[in-house]
């Protein structure tokens, strides 16, 4: 499913091109998405300026304006298949294209066009502060915020005698670390992914932090990692799964040791790592 890397390469695809544009009209196609569309999101939108477009954690914030003042924030999640793409208004449909946002008029006329194979993901609209939402109000800090550094992940960790990968995928840890990025930071770290978090040490813990922004920075400016579903929002696909360490290798050598890739689940998910570099 796409993570945060994907997200983020996502909205800086997108914000070239909608950003300061007016919405001219919507088509939902499909409202049944993990939860409904609301029905009355077009008289919400249409008219309405795109101010800006931020993201938290997994979710992308559309920020909307009419004379000058806020009227609501379009909150999207791409669930496990979805995508953003940028299209002119005589594109044909393919199956899963669900909703399209058109933003100005004429030959200049542009489309967020969304499409979602799975419809796990989500269109929905908030007034007021879309950090107090209910799918936000009780997320971590960003991974690559200054918030997240070595004297939080220490408390956070403190007594906590669940597997560290698994520790970094609670969303009320830190957002955004998803299975891929966990696995490779991990790697990077040399920390087995099977250890407590309480019982790593405060220079380990170091070793993380610094690897968790390194791999996320890396998998950004590689426009994130395809690996069946994904593109960013100008339809091409992300690369970093030509740099994928762990994940995904199992059997194959190590880089650093040549020892096979191992491959076990933890919380339901695949973890790959090296026995012999991880400890």
């Amino acid at each position: 499913m796409p993570e945060l890397p994907e997200v983020e390469t996502t909205r800086r695809g997108v914000t070239p091109h909608l950003l300061g544009e007016q919405v001219t009209g919507i088509e939902v196609r499909q409202p049944k998405l993990r939860w409904p569309v609301p029905t009355d999101l077009s008289e919400k939108l249409k008219g309405a300026r795109l101010s800006s477009i931020e993201r938290r954690a997994k979710y992308l914030l559309f920020q909307f304006k009419r004379r000058s003042a806020v009227c609501g924030t379009l909150i999207v999640h791409l669930g496990m298949s979805g995508s953003l793409r940028i299209t002119t208004v005589d594109e044909p449909l393919q199956k899963h294209d669900h909703i399209d946002i058109r933003f100005g008029k004429g030959k200049s006329a542009k489309l967020m066009r969304y499409s979602d194979p799975r419809r796990f993901g989500a269109f929905l609209w908030h007034e007021g502060d879309p950090i107090e939402h209910k799918l936000l109000n009780h997320l971590g800090p960003e991974p690559l915020s200054e918030q997240f550094d070595i004297d939080y992940l220490v408390e956070k960790s403190r007594s906590r005698a669940k597997a560290i990968k698994l520790h970094l995928m609670e969303q009320s840890v830190v957002v955004g670390v998803g299975n891929i990025y966990a696995n490779e930071a991990l790697y990077v770290a040399g920390i087995d992914p099977r250890r407590e978090a309480g019982r790593i040490s405060r220079k380990r813990l170091q070793r993380l932090v610094n690897a968790i922004k390194s791999v996320l920075n890396s998998a950004i400016a590689a426009g994130g990692t395809t690996l069946k579903d994904f593109v960013g929002g100008d339809g091409k696909p992300g690369y970093f799964s030509q740099e994928l360490q762990v994940y995904g290798r199992e059997g194959e050598p190590c880089i650093g040791c040549s020892k096979p890739i191992k491959k076990i689940l933890q919380g339901q998910r695949a973890t790959f790592y090296c026995s012999a570099c991880q400890r």
